[in-house]
């Protein structure tokens, strides 16, 4: 066998040196933009990956063509949902059980990335649906009972901290309308956060809470205002 020689050597050394500089200048630094760009957010942007952390409530906003499914428990309330990527919106479909109440309600709602730097990502949202309240009282004693329209306007406000991890912020502040009554109303105010990791497979796993102010009137004359409250654990699925 022949024996390498110093010259022979020192040429194997500079082709492992030249290929390591290719290797690290593939994935292209984003400093300027607030965070540092990984192999695998190279690959995302280049359409080979779609990054798969988000299903109950982040990101912000799905990409294009891509959809979930997700389902949550909590207090006061139960719930589950579809979430449609589209055009640069999310579209998303829901149904909630308000336990303490026995009410239920469908709504459809709309969100748009408005805002976008490094990690962080903001976008507001619009609802609009149909709440049936039963009026039970054996939790609620303030409950009452009819049919009512809901418009929710909301915010969520997305921050990477990891690959698999992101936080998030979450306003909403839905407003029902009396139908079977014209002066029934309830107005939420809830203000909070939560995190949503993901656990693989596509399937992410939702943490959240929110506090804030509650009014409420059956008929004129009798507002009532309270501590409002929510709190829930999610598991979400991306389909596709």
């Amino acid at each position: 066998m022949e024996r390498p020689t110093p010259s022979r050597l020192l040429v194997s050394a500079l082709t492992l040196a030249c290929l390591d500089v290719s290797a690290q200048e593939s994935v292209p630094s984003t400093a300027s933009e607030g965070r540092r760009v990984t192999a695998s957010d190279a690959v995302r942007s280049e359409g080979g990956e779609v990054d798969p952390l988000g299903a109950v409530v982040a990101p912000a906003t799905l990409p294009d063509g891509t959809t979930a499914l997700y389902g949550y428990v909590g207090a006061p309330e139960l719930g589950v949902g579809f979430r449609q990527g589209i055009s640069g919106f999310e579209l998303e479909a829901r149904g909630k059980l308000q336990w303490f109440q026995l009410s239920v309600a469908f709504e459809l709602a709309a969100r748009r990335k408005v805002y976008e730097r490094g990690a962080l990502a903001l976008a507001p949202s619009l609802g609009l649906g149909l709440v049936l309240n039963s009026g039970a009282t054996y939790m609620d004693k303030d409950n009452f009972s009819g049919a009512l329209l809901r418009v929710t306007p909301g915010l969520v406000a997305s921050y990477r901290v990891a690959d698999t991890v992101a936080v998030l912020g979450l306003v909403d502040l839905p407003l029902d309308l009396g139908l079977s009554s014209e002066k029934a109303r309830r107005f939420q105010a809830l203000g909070g956060g939560g995190v949503e990791v993901y656990l693989g497979s596509n399937l992410s796993m939702l943490v959240a809470g929110q506090l804030g102010v509650e009014s409420f009137r059956e008929r004129p004359g009798e507002s009532e205002t309270r501590l409002g409250w929510a709190g829930k654990l999610g598991l979400g699925a991306r389909l596709f």
